[in-house]
C-alpha cells in the first residue's frame, strides 16, 4: 500500500515521502496516528508542493546561517576579569557568559551551540568553536585580560 508520510519516521522515511508499506502497518499504525495517509493523486500532488516549500525553506535557512557565520567569524570578545595575587582568576569564563556577550553584539545563539569543553580559567587568548545547523561551524577569538 502506498502512503505519504506526514512526519520523519526512523527506518521508514522522511516527511512528505511516498513509501510502499504493508497494508496492516498502514491501517493499524501509521494512519490512526496521523503519521501517514493513503497516497491518492490529490495528496501526492499536495505532498510534492510541500516538499518544494520545505526545500526552499531549507535553502533560505542555509543562506541565513552562512551569512551569520561570515559575520561571527570576524568577532573577537574581550573580557576583563578579576585576578588574584598569584595570577589565578576569581571567576571562570563559561559558555553562558560567552552567549551573553555575543547577544550584546547582536548574535542570538543557544548555549548548546558554543562548544566549550570546560570553563576558561586563565588569562590569554582562546579559540572557541560555535556549531550551527547543516554541519557548519565557526570559531571566535576570546581574549581574557586582567581587570584593573
Amino acid at each position: 500500500m502506498k502512503v505519504i508520510l506526514f512526519q520523519d519516521i526512523e527506518k521508514l522515511g522522511k516527511k512528505f515521502e511516498i513509501k510502499n508499506v504493508e497494508r496492516g502497518y498502514a491501517r493499524n499504525y501509521l494512519i490512526p496516528r496521523n503519521l501517514a495517509k493513503v497516497a491518492t493523486k490529490k495528496i501526492m500532488q499536495w505532498a510534492e508542493v510541500q516538499r518544494e516549500i520545505n526545500r526552499q525553506k531549507e535553502e533560505s535557512r542555509l543562506k541565513e546561517t552562512q551569512d551569520l557565520i561570515s559575520k561571527i567569524n570576524q568577532t573577537e570578545l574581550r573580557f576583563a576579569l578579576k585576578v588574584g595575587d598569584k595570577g589565578q582568576l576569581f571567576e571562570a569564563l563559561t559558555a553562558v557568559k560567552i552567549k551573553t556577550a555575543l547577544k550584546e553584539r547582536g548574535f542570538d545563539l543557544l548555549k548548546s551551540q558554543i562548544k566549550l569543553e570546560k570553563p576558561i580559567k586563565a588569562i590569554g587568548e582562546f579559540s572557541v568553536d560555535i556549531e550551527f545547523d547543516h554541519n557548519l561551524s565557526s570559531t571566535i577569538r576570546i581574549v581574557i585580560t586582567k581587570d584593573e
